[in-house]
């Protein structure tokens, strides 16, 4: 039997999944140009092959990048009886669940999709606290639903959520998983909104050291990841909370704070405009970004303007490197897993498509190699030696080690054995706190030693 199209889509298929016992398929697309995603639904059942692109299937919804305030949540799946991922379904409905971010914080929600109508009804929202995640409908009209639930000074814990019971009835525990770290709670945290330059609203979750009192200035440390946006308003969504319980993994910078460090967890590092040429204005944006954390940070008498550090992760470490090369706001940066010299990625970084040979200004400019003889401030660069991500080869911090110490720089270069571009060896983690750490205890000052706010 001769193969036939079940569909043909605009944009490039990511993936795709069919419903459970079903003949009918859910296919999601990306349209890099727009930067958006789209769920269709095709349908095997159709007499007829595709003969044209989206001839045989129906839109379900459509989601621009980082849009989070919109998002209609991803279909619940299990597993079939041959192991394959399908999508649960009760006849024509599927069920969505949602995150749930929104300007008043987030609500965490299930919605039931009818594929055939189109029409949605909001099966469970969150309050607001406790925060409620539902996991998986339990029966086919969702009378019980399974969830996680936590708040700032509970555990996340499974429930089964009854919906027809009365408010005063709570959930049914499942579990009762304890505080992994109770010295945490007496980490301070809250949000603090504030606005760049030309009116992006950002934010940052602030986590202050136990006993710290309002208005004593810290060493603070700024530990961000940048992103894209189309707009500005999408770019001015907040996705910072104190919702949650304060949980850390691997080695996170939230540590820091129990040394005495203000920590400036998730600073806004948006980077708005088209996304063909967006990243035209990447260091310019930047800058602008790290300022208004900076003196945000100042302004409410957390922060020591004269010792501040900025640090991150494999994008989050190449945006470090650059504000280190074109900034003097901080004294000092700590890059992990990062990628600093734009020439060894010549066919596209991130979501930048266009080629070195296209764009050899803008590699150029992007590259913090470029500019190692700025690099003033100390730097501490942080790699696996087995990372596998085509972007962030080890050699990317070994060179840039080179170019800054060559050019009477200061840097350290910290290579963790068997690992990649994560760090999961216990080893590894507890070094990379270690030199976090002491990097920062170094050109920082005593971690304790403190000064009133004027």
């Amino acid at each position: 039997r001769r193969p036939q199209d079940l569909a043909r889509t605009t944009a490039r298929t990511l993936s795709y999944e069919w419903l459970d016992g079903d003949d009918r398929a859910l296919i999601n697309t990306y349209d890099r140009a727009t930067r958006t995603r789209t769920v269709l639904l095709a349908d095997a059942r159709a007499s007829a092959p595709a003969t044209a692109a989206d001839a045989t299937t129906k839109t379900v919804f459509t989601l621009r990048d980082n849009d989070v305030y919109n998002d209609p949540g991803i279909p619940i799946s299990s597993f079939a009886a041959n192991g394959e991922l399908v999508v649960a379904h009760v006849g024509d409905a599927i069920w969505l669940r949602g995150a749930g971010y929104g300007p008043d914080g987030r609500r965490p929600f299930l919605d039931r999709l009818d594929l055939r109508s189109g029409e949605k009804t909001r099966v469970f929202r969150s309050e607001l606290v406790p925060l409620e995640q539902p996991i998986v409908p339990l029966d086919p009209d969702a009378a019980r639903i399974l969830t996680s639930r936590q708040s700032p000074s509970e555990p996340p814990n499974y429930y089964v959520r009854t919906r027809s019971a009365s408010a005063s009835e709570p959930p049914r525990a499942l579990t009762s998983f304890r505080d992994p770290a109770p010295q945490l709670q007496a980490v301070g945290r809250r949000v603090v909104t504030y606005k760049r330059a030309d009116g992006v609203n950002l934010s940052f979750t602030l986590y202050t050291p136990p006993g710290w009192k309002q208005g004593t200035r810290l060493p603070t440390f700024v530990w961000a990841y940048p992103l894209e946006y189309i707009d500005r308003g999408t770019a001015s969504q907040n996705t910072n909370t104190t919702q949650t319980f304060v949980s850390v993994t691997g080695p996170s910078p939230v540590f820091l704070a129990l040394a005495g460090y203000a920590v400036l967890d998730n600073a806004s590092m948006p980077i708005v405009g088209d996304p063909a040429t967006v990243n035209d204005t990447y260091v310019d944006q930047l800058v602008a970004d790290a300022k208004a954390a900076v003196d945000e940070a100042v302004a409410i008498g957390v922060a020591d303007p004269d010792r501040i550090a900025v640090g991150g992760h494999s994008y989050g470490a190449f945006m470090t490197a650059n504000l280190l090369a074109h900034t003097r706001l901080f004294k000092a940066g700590i890059a992990r897993s990062g990628a600093y010299n734009r020439t060894l990625t010549p066919f596209g970084f991130q979501n930048e498509r266009r080629s070195y040979w296209e764009a050899t200004d803008l590699y150029t400019k992007m590259s913090p190699f470029t500019y190692a003889n700025a690099i003033k401030d100390p730097l501490l660069l942080i790699h696996g030696m087995a990372d596998d991500n085509t972007g962030t080869f080890p050699i990317q911090s070994e060179r840039l080690y080179a170019a800054i110490q060559g050019n009477g720089g200061t840097a350290r270069l910290v290579m963790l054995p068997y690992e990649a571009h994560g760090y999961v060896g216990r080893e590894s983690v507890e070094t990379t706190l270690a030199e976090m750490l002491d990097w920062l205890n170094r050109w920082l000052g005593p971690a304790r030693v403190t000064q009133k706010a004027p």
